[in-house]
């Protein structure tokens, strides 16, 4: 993922809402939402390169989701893949906190990342550059290629667009959020980031919705839990920008007995 933007709790009819963007290649193998048939619960796309995800959910309610970090000094040729963190956690049963000390202590074997874990109720961030782990405040937040709330311009709009909409809608419509992720608009020169990459890129990579000639958004995912545990997971996939495909799951969550 390249934008994740949430707002847990403080919503009275909704537990969690995730308006997300996966930005890849072009012409990195992937396959679009489903239910994995070596792992019947989880819900989620999958790297056909490295078989892992960006973001997935399962029935019993395990939800997490991963952005790289935009560092080159941090890349590698013999690091692991930062899809399997995600899909690691989806497929344990341990809390958070113990996945997350797990990875603390790999956090060298793989390239820059951010990754949220828990689920509707409780939401925890961990970044492997900071090696902090956080637990996510109830409220709005957005997530890019830096930290969570690092005020680049995207996320900015991001925190401040699903915040207004959050507030003043009790019942939540996805394609209302879409809109907020389709958001092709650019940040001024004066605001992006310096993050090494060139200033044409930066600027093609602060719009919230991408499009570059071989790399861009593939990827919107618009997830709703609300009060009763019922999950809504809409997902929309691009070729090049163009909307290709949307689908839609839902279900109920298998919740462990107290």
């Amino acid at each position: 993922m390249c934008l994740i933007n949430l707002h847990l709790q403080e919503h009275p009819n909704y537990k969690l809402v995730v308006a997300a963007n996966r930005d890849e290649f072009y012409a990195r193998p992937t396959d679009q939402a489903h239910f994995w048939p070596d792992a019947p619960t989880l819900l989620a796309g999958r790297d056909l390169l490295q078989k892992g995800t960006w973001l997935g959910i399962t029935k019993e309610g395990r939800f997490a989701a991963l952005t790289n970090i935009r560092d080159l000094t941090l890349e590698g040729t013999n690091k692991k893949s930062r899809g399997e963190i995600v899909s690691g956690f989806l497929n344990s049963a341990v809390s958070p906190e113990t996945y997350l000390g797990k990875i603390s202590k790999e956090r060298h074997q793989y390239a820059g990342f951010n990754i949220l874990v828990g689920n509707s109720e409780q939401l925890f961030h961990y970044n492997n550059v900071e090696n902090k782990l956080n637990e996510v405040t109830p409220g709005t937040h957005s997530l890019s290629n830096d930290s969570l709330n690092t005020p680049w311009p995207k996320v900015e709009k991001g925190k401040r667009e699903l915040n207004t909409y959050i507030r003043q809608h009790e019942k939540i419509d996805p394609d209302k959020l879409f809109a907020i992720l389709e958001n092709e608009e650019v940040a001024p020169d004066i605001n992006l980031p310096q993050t090494g990459i060139g200033i044409e890129l930066e600027r093609s990579l602060s719009a919230s919705f991408i499009k570059t000639p071989d790399y861009g958004t593939r990827s919107s995912t618009v997830l709703l839990i609300d009060s009763n545990d019922q999950v809504t997971f809409t997902e929309r996939t691009y070729v090049q920008g163009i909307l290709k495909q949307e689908q839609v799951f839902k279900f109920s969550l298998q919740l462990p007995a107290m």
